[in-house]
């Protein structure tokens, strides 16, 4: 959608940003935690390039996620993904999952994306829609950081069926007992040519 902006305006837009220091992970009430997951992908390095592939400029599936250290106490995890320089007063959100298994470790490609039909539960992304919502910057806008943010909760209140991030966040400042985040950066430099 964002691809057919004209770059003349994402640089317009450049300084407008919504900020790393936004994101769920660094609000004063978790960046405090002392214990920490451990979050990284096969698919891109923290704070490397993640690949077209993964972007609306390619295939627009999520990238495969792992972790690891995730406490005992933990009776779920939750997913955020946030782009921190979107021109948004917040965050854009690209995608919620809420009571992932705390046993497990990690999400297979795509697993974020509604057609996927597995068991995982879905929020809604910040066009209320219930899926992986693929990178897609203003062209010119610069540098964009995705942050995947997984916490581990410990018991609480359910979630209503499809929660956003002001619920998430609710959740997170209540009960979080570790946190973890991987930051995955993509820049559309001009017009790209869309491989469908």
């Amino acid at each position: 959608m964002l691809e057919k902006l004209p770059e003349s305006l994402g640089h317009a837009l450049r300084s407008r940003r919504a900020g790393l220091q936004n994101v769920l992970f660094n609000k004063p009430c978790v960046s405090g935690a002392i214990a920490r997951l451990e979050l990284s992908s096969p698919a891109f390095a923290d704070q490397g390039p993640i690949s077209t592939l993964f972007t609306a400029d390619g295939e627009g599936i999520s990238p495969p996620l792992q972790w690891r250290n995730v406490p005992v106490t933990a009776t779920t995890l939750v997913l955020i993904v946030e782009d921190a320089d979107s021109p948004t007063p917040e965050p854009l959100v690209h995608a919620i999952a809420v009571d992932i298994d705390p046993t497990g470790d990690g999400l297979v490609a795509g697993e974020l994306n509604e057609a996927y039909g597995g068991a995982l539960r879905l929020g809604r992304n910040s066009y209320l829609k219930r899926s992986w919502l693929p990178p897609d910057p203003p062209p010119g806008h610069g540098v964009h950081h995705y942050a995947f943010q997984l916490f581990a909760l410990s018991d609480g209140r359910a979630f209503s069926e499809s929660p956003g991030r002001k619920e998430l966040a609710g959740a997170i400042r209540e009960r979080t007992v570790s946190s973890g985040c991987l930051i995955g950066t993509y820049e559309r430099t001009g017009k790209v040519e869309s491989p469908h």
